[in-house]
């Protein structure tokens, strides 16, 4: 995405920059102009949005339509920034803020909905559209797959004001880190028929393969490389420029050698959070990073959504609109037999998913930016390229005002996750214990480094100790008394809790089996026994 003008676009204004040519002052003017209004207005929203529970990203998405005309110059969508530059840092921030081991407790439904459920999802949709429509194979399928793909931003946004279970979300997040990986991959194969005008099945899905798996090692090398030297430099700045590196690295390295970039980030940004980053030697070195993160994600989807608004056209929208909402229909028909069938399916071999989980996965299922980017990428071969662009970008702007004005409706009326008095008291003290043996911590470094005398480390110590105490006595006492809640349930468990231990115990054995010192025998049986123990824990 980029601020194009009329005069000037800004990818070429920053090639003249790199040329040494001389750029007028009017134009770099203008350009600050329009950053200036574009800020304001994100401003604005973000006040109006927290004032009136309206989502801020579908605010963005109203505010670019109302302001069009009131900006100096035509503004634009670049697909080539998008996908080199803001979607590669949308990805690696959701990966680096991702949990693994909470990941692998839900890598079943996340590889069922990212993996069959894409498909199922894109194939439908292409079918809908091809008859509802009129139009050839290879168009139908290709506006099949761009919309296929979610936009978490949204749903994640209606997360953060109401609460939900932490499983939904790693869910619904697991879901979109794989999906645009998948979706991108096969939009390439597409275009590529496309372009050479045969296709070959098992060809297509040897592609499919190396693409996916080129990808993910490319990650796990540079993923590794990257934890090591973050882990061993303690230095904010060093660190920040770093991972932007990584990100930006991963995603070209992975164009380059003509594998999946968006796979290669996903991979490097969940080992990058989940080793590199917490085995910082300092608290404020990783604050530094995820507040850099948090910033940078939050920038690049406030331009992105504002940007959606703005390359609308109101006209163009309105003579589009039935072959808008047949799609949308169609792409909600696809997600309807690629949630509810798969995730009844889940009950077999893992936790069944809640029914009012599915209505929102369903409902969540929100077009955003990529769908936006991957519709401009379409070759300019494509027969009816500009009408299926209009029709993309009409979809996508009602379904980011429709669904995204409703889910938050709809999770509020589910009434998935009601946090009792009990449970409310329990995570106050869980999160009492926490700063406090992080202060510690963060102490014991500050000793070693020579930082602070032992007696102002005793005495702060000693002060942060009294809480701990205070606080694990509470819990204990909780834990003993053990009440039951309104459904005859143990509440005192600590469902989360076990959760992690068990899975610790998991990998330990799965550790155990790589290196030989179990046999397989054993290890099965085990595995086997805690699967069902996870099984059996309430969802969290």
């Amino acid at each position: 995405m980029g601020l194009m003008t009329n005069r000037a676009p800004f990818p070429h204004f920053l090639s003249q920059i790199e040329s040494g040519t001389s750029v007028q002052s009017g134009r770099v003017e203008e350009l600050a102009i329009v950053l200036i209004i574009l800020l304001l207005v994100a401003t604005f929203v973000a006040i109006f949005s927290r004032r009136f529970k309206v989502p801020y990203v579908t605010g963005l998405v109203l505010a670019g339509l109302a302001i069009t005309e009131f900006l100096p110059g035509n503004i634009g969508l670049d697909s080539s920034l998008i996908l080199n530059l803001f979607l590669p840092i949308l990805v690696f921030e959701a990966a680096i803020n991702t949990d693994i081991s909470r990941l692998r407790s839900t890598i079943v439904p996340i590889s069922l909905l990212a993996g069959p459920g894409l498909m199922v999802s894109f194939g439908v949709t292409g079918l809908l559209i091809k008859f509802g429509l009129g139009l050839d194979w290879i168009p139908a399928l290709l506006v099949g797959v761009i919309l296929a793909v979610t936009d978490t931003v949204s749903v994640i946004a209606v997360f953060k004001e109401v609460s939900v279970p932490s499983r939904l979300s790693t869910i619904v997040n697991g879901e979109s880190l794989f999906n645009d990986g998948v979706a991108l991959v096969i939009f390439t194969l597409l275009v590529n028929v496309q372009i050479m005008g045969s296709f070959s099945f098992v060809n297509g899905l040897q592609q499919l393969f190396i693409v996916i798996l080129g990808g993910t090692i490319i990650g796990v090398m540079v993923g590794y490389l990257s934890s090591g030297l973050l882990a061993r430099y303690d230095d904010g700045l060093t660190s920040i420029l770093l991972s932007v590196a990584v990100a930006l690295g991963t995603f070209q390295l992975g164009q380059l050698l003509g594998v999946s970039g968006v796979v290669g980030v996903v991979v490097a940004g969940l080992l990058v959070g989940n080793i590199g980053i917490k085995q910082t030697a300092s608290a404020s070195n990783r604050i530094a990073l995820y507040s850099f993160w948090e910033y940078a994600g939050f920038g690049v989807n406030t331009f992105i959504f504002l940007l959606i608004g703005l390359e609308i056209n109101p006209l163009t929208l309105w003579n589009t609109l039935p072959a808008v909402l047949l799609a949308i229909l169609a792409y909600q028909v696809g997600r309807l037999l690629s949630v509810y069938p798969l995730l009844t399916l889940l009950q077999w071999v893992d936790r069944p998913i809640p029914i009012r989980w599915k209505h929102v996965l369903f409902l969540g299922n929100i077009k955003g930016s990529l769908s936006m980017a991957m519709a401009l990428t379409l070759p300019a071969t494509l027969e009816g390229r500009s009408q299926l662009i209009a029709l993309l970008f009409g979809t996508v702007l009602l379904s980011l005002v429709g669904q995204g004005l409703s889910l938050p409706w709809l999770v509020k009326r589910l009434n998935i996750q009601e946090i009792s008095a009990f449970r409310q008291k329990i995570q106050e003290l869980q999160a009492q214990l926490m700063a406090a043996k992080a202060a510690q911590e963060e102490l014991n470094n500050l000793l070693k480094a020579g930082v602070l005398p032992k007696s102002i480390y005793e005495e702060m110590r000693a002060s942060y100790q009294v809480k701990i105490a205070g606080a694990e006595k509470q819990l204990r006492d909780i834990y003993n008394i053990r009440p039951e809640d309104e459904n005859g349930g143990d509440r005192g468990k600590l469902d989360a809790v076990w959760r992690q231990v068990l899975l610790a115990e998991k990998s330990a054995l799965n550790d155990a089996l790589r290196k030989q010192i179990l046999s397989e025998e054993i290890v099965q049986k085990q595995v086997n026994y805690l699967n069902q123990q996870l099984l059996k824990l309430e969802d969290d």
